[in-house]
């Protein structure tokens, strides 16, 4: 018997796969009827509720740890299934975004706390906005590039390369500049944006590097990125935590206030302070819309393995 495909050969297909999944969303399903496509968005993640594979396993851990429950519950179940509807409405809207427009991105959006990081941009300095996984953070950011605001963000290299081609000029289309994820070449960059005077806006509820903060999450130990306080630290720029939410037909979103520089403690001290500020401001977005949280990755650091949860361990 000849050998089956290698696991590079397997893999190679898998992107392939992907990357056709993606191109059919920004074309069949960008030109769809909104109401048929979301019907099938629908049926979409309520299938893959369903089946229970590992993601929506760990999202179930996940929200154990929002609402304080120890084990998986009737209740936890229903509201991974409300979590699955709002992350497939999510890539819904990613996909058809495009054709949205500029009126219906600016009118439907729904913003508190907005005057202050204005106020500071129209100044001339620099402005973070640090977010979670939260509701649609592609329509925020065009509303921002439409509120006359354009910003630089970054992101995570994926595979194959064609797929992190399209996500990049999905991103270009609405305005955005995107930097890859390269450590130290990218953080000098987005620096550089900030002294600048430009907004950049960062995801960061899920540690991608091996400088990540233990943070208390949820009354639990987690791990978020370092990133977002060392560029405060180091720019001066006004870091704001901001949380996402869907409306029926909107979406809703709160720039939380400014989260200043400690005024003393060695830097390592004061981005420590900052990323757990952070994370404070994330966990009061999240419990007061915890279905629009589409995190089905691992962050609290007792579910990482053995060597990862110990910072001497192999990170």
């Amino acid at each position: 018997m000849s050998p089956g495909p290698g696991r590079e050969a397997l893999a190679a297909a898998r992107d392939e796969v992907m990357d056709t999944a993606y191109a059919l969303g920004w074309t069949v399903v960008r030109k769809m009827p909104e109401s048929a496509a979301r019907l099938v968005f629908n049926c979409l993640a309520d299938r893959t509720w369903q089946q229970h594979g590992g993601g929506v396993k760990q999202l179930e851990r996940n929200l154990c740890r929002v609402l304080g429950k120890d084990r998986v519950d009737d209740e936890v179940r229903v509201l991974s299934k409300r979590v699955l509807r709002s992350y497939f409405r999510y890539w819904l809207e990613v996909f058809r975004l495009p054709e949205f427009g500029r009126d219906r991105i600016l009118g439907g959006m729904h913003v508190t706390g907005e005057k202050p990081m204005f106020a500071t941009l129209d100044a001339g300095r620099g402005v973070i906005l640090a977010l979670p996984h939260m509701g649609n953070y592609e329509q925020a950011g065009a509303w921002l590039v439409y509120s006359g605001y354009p910003f630089t963000t970054v992101a995570e290299r994926l595979k194959p390369a064609s797929l992190f081609d399209r996500f990049v000029a999905f991103r270009e289309g609405l305005g955005m500049e995107v930097l890859a994820h390269k450590g130290a070449s990218a953080f000098g960059k987005l620096a550089q944006r900030l002294r600048a005077g430009r907004p950049v806006c960062l995801v960061v509820d899920r540690d991608l590097t091996d400088s990540g903060i233990d943070v208390e999450f949820f009354g639990r130990t987690a791990r978020m990125p370092a990133v977002s306080a060392a560029l405060a630290i180091q720019t001066g720029a006004a870091l704001h935590p901001v949380t996402l939410w869907f409306e029926d037909g909107g979406w809703g979103a709160r720039v939380h206030e400014e989260i200043a520089v400690p005024a003393e403690g060695t830097r390592q001290e004061r981005i420590q302070a900052m990323t757990q500020r952070l994370a404070d401001a994330f966990a009061e977005g999240i419990a007061a819309h915890p279905e629009d949280w589409h995190m089905l990755q691992k962050v609290w650091v007792e579910d990482f393995p053995p060597a990862a949860r110990d910072r001497t361990g192999g990170r």
